[in-house]
């Protein structure tokens, strides 16, 4: 009969000591890791759940409110301006060839009506504003949370969710939608202006042909989830910055985080109501 080797059973030993030590460690930080997702969920969850209550509080920010709306919607007037216009000259120049060559381009204006109504004009705009407007919120609030005024207002007995982040949220569903809408009909008045760039056709047959072409189920869907645009975009602007770091770096990634996670979440909502508004 064959005698086992002690250094054989040692080895044997050690090498199932060092496996045994990596899968716990393994184990510890796989669990670790969904701790803190649930973590953030629930977090979420109950930031969502206090904007909520403060929003149908009596004590309302009206005049906060007020101002953010000036500086969601007024100050980006330029802006979506250029973007509206560019939409709407850039979508005719490239769509124009392909109906020539169909003996189809009376049908331009309206099908550029109704691409910018439904689609491009919402997601687009949209993606503009939370670049602009989602990391303007996270990058000022993660400016008060790291220079501590946060922690100032809540002293002083004032609610920093009721003056700081519902007034927001509240300012950008309600102004990112007019923005969509205005955005809208300037890509129309540059379709005509794309247009005319080689054919010859007024404004008020341009606009006549374009708005005979769309119903009531191109507008409705596009401004109802307008609005989810911009609820979204101000919970996760407001919510970045409120939770940012002690760090000055934070405030960047405040910032930077906001507009990629607002970005991400307009496409998926923008996808939920395509999908719901297929089944209408």
């Amino acid at each position: 009969m064959k005698k086992f080797n002690p250094v054989n059973i040692k080895k044997v030993k050690g090498f199932a000591t060092a496996q045994s030590v990596r899968l716990s460690e393994k184990t510890m930080a796989k669990t670790k890791a969904a701790g803190n997702f649930l973590t953030v969920v629930a977090d979420v969850f109950l930031f969502i759940m206090l904007v909520v209550k403060e929003t149908f509080s009596r004590k309302f920010e009206f005049k906060e409110f007020f101002r953010q709306c000036f500086q969601i919607g007024y100050k980006s007037l330029p802006l979506i301006s250029v973007t509206g216009a560019i939409m709407g000259l850039v979508l005719t120049i490239q769509s124009r060839p392909a109906l020539v060559s169909f003996g189809a381009v009376a049908m331009l204006p309206g099908m550029v009506a109704v691409s910018l109504i439904r689609e491009m004009g919402p997601v687009i705009t949209a993606l503009i504003c939370a670049g602009k407007i989602g990391s303007g919120m996270g990058a000022e609030l993660g400016s008060m949370k790291v220079t501590e005024q946060i922690d100032a207002m809540e002293v002083s007995s004032t609610n920093p969710i009721r003056f700081l982040v519902v007034t927001r949220v509240l300012a950008a569903t309600l102004m990112i939608p007019l923005l969509i809408l205005y955005a809208d009909a300037l890509g129309i008045f540059g379709s005509w202006i794309g247009a005319n760039l080689k054919g010859d056709v007024s404004l008020s047959l341009f606009f006549s042909q374009a708005f005979g072409q769309v119903s009531f189920m191109d507008l409705f869907p596009a401004v109802i989830k307008s609005f989810f645009f911009g609820a979204v975009i101000g919970l996760v602007g407001t919510y970045k910055g409120y939770n940012a770091g002690r760090g000055t770096e934070s405030v960047g990634v405040a910032a930077n985080s906001a507009v990629v996670l607002a970005s991400l979440l307009v496409l998926v909502v923008d996808m939920i109501a395509v999908q719901i508004t297929d089944m209408l």
